[in-house]
């Protein structure tokens, strides 16, 4: 990422952003915490890029070089923790998962960023305990650096509807099955069907942000029929596609 803005202190505030809008690369010296009340938010690093709907958040820590992009109309809620302040000891960009308790929490301490009063004071700490039960989800697409593995991702995510296998992808990029296999397990730290299947959820978060029917997300999205895209993203995200949408539009 070129011309990188340098914020010392990471903001505790809400904006809305329209869908497609992006905020461009940054980094602060403290701890991120950021969430979509509505819409869905991804967050790209050099290692990959992190996506969250409204029942998931995205933990950024100190000096991440990192950029937002808006899926749909994003109502973003951003929390600044101090970098000596890292209730969940992690040290690389994750996705929590977000409930009821923690989606008000956040959206309470968004609200009004400059109240210093001990009510607020209060409602952080209860926040922090809230992050630190919070369970960890796998949503993230790593990004892979080997040019073999790079030209391969690089297919798949511009077409999420390829069925082509491994081998058949390395045919068409040069590269060997075992080879791409063993690189998916290395260097992203998955196989390949379970990246593909991070890339198909991400896109078809995207699809659904855009108010596309299910039936034609499953589909663009390379599931073979919309009830096995359902169950896929129930398994991943706690409710079905149309659920989603539903909190979506208002706004959890």
């Amino acid at each position: 990422m070129s011309n990188i803005r340098h914020t010392p202190t990471a903001p505790t505030t809400a904006k809305v952003l329209a869908a497609g809008e992006r905020i461009d690369a940054h980094r602060h010296d403290d701890h991120q915490i950021v969430y979509a009340g509505s819409g869905v938010v991804a967050v790209t690093t050099d290692a990959g890029t992190w996506f969250a709907p409204g029942n998931r958040a995205i933990w950024v820590p100190a000096g991440t070089v990192h950029a937002h992009r808006a899926h749909g109309r994003l109502d973003l809620h951003l929390v600044g923790l101090p970098a000596d302040d890292n209730p969940l000891g992690l040290d690389a960009p994750t996705v929590l998962a977000v409930g009821p308790l923690l989606r008000e929490l956040i959206l309470a301490h968004t609200r009004d960023p400059d109240d210093d009063s001990p009510e607020r004071r209060r409602l952080l700490a209860v926040l922090r305990d809230q992050l630190r039960a919070s369970p960890q989800q796998p949503l993230r697409l790593p990004t892979p650096t080997d040019p073999r593995l790079a030209a391969v991702c690089a297919l798949v995510h511009a077409d999420p509807a390829d069925s082509r296998t491994l081998a058949a992808l390395g045919a068409a990029t040069g590269a060997g099955e075992r080879t791409l296999s063993r690189l998916f397990r290395h260097e992203l730290g998955m196989t390949f069907p379970q990246w593909r299947t991070q890339s198909r959820l991400y896109h078809a978060l995207r699809l659904l942000a855009e108010d596309m029917p299910v039936t034609t997300v499953a589909h663009r999205c390379g599931w073979s029929s919309a009830s096995a895209f359902i169950d896929v993203f129930r398994r991943s995200f706690g409710y079905t596609p149309a659920a989603h949408n539903r909190r979506a539009r208002q706004g959890g």
